[in-house]
């Protein structure tokens, strides 16, 4: 049977409707990886304040072992109750993946240490730290606290 017209008509609009269904599953696509896309920003930014909300509590932790810190400076006579106070405060930090930052002898890094001051070298190699201010902290691979440190300078030359 030769090419009526209606059935030219109905192959024309089985093309339309093709098209249509090509248009809407591509829509479908990209509404669905917009939505995946969307999905994995916000589970980052979740993560990122959760980090963020664990590392405020930490530094609050800080400030008590600062005041423990201070007062074992101050206190003469027994410190056994304040050291093991202290010892308690640490282990606590440890089981949150919290280490110290700064010990006397290393090596000045400023990505992890403050200079708030300088000294002579004396027995010290020059630019490591001769004293430890305050202690640093950092949580994997984050410096919650830099450590505030007295840096050893060259000697100056008398000659």
């Amino acid at each position: 049977m030769p090419n009526s017209p209606g059935t030219e008509q109905d192959s024309q609009t089985q093309e339309e409707l093709l098209a249509q269904l090509a248009a809407a599953e591509d829509r479908f696509l990209r509404a669905r990886a917009d939505l995946e896309n969307y999905r994995k920003r916000a589970d980052r930014e979740l993560e990122r304040r959760l980090r963020e909300r664990i590392d405020d509590v930490l530094r609050d932790w800080l400030e008590g072992v600062d005041s423990v810190e201070r007062a074992l400076a101050l206190q003469a006579g027994d410190t056994a109750g304040l050291r093991a106070v202290l010892d308690q405060l640490d282990a606590i930090l440890a089981r949150q993946g919290v280490t110290r930052l700064g010990e006397v002898g290393a090596p000045f890094d400023p990505e992890f240490h403050e200079a708030i001051g300088v000294v002579p070298a004396g027995d010290s190699p020059a630019g490591t730290i001769a004293e430890i201010a305050r202690s640093g902290y950092s949580v994997g691979d984050r410096v919650l606290r830099p450590a505030q440190v007295v840096v050893a300078r060259p000697a100056a030359d008398s000659s």
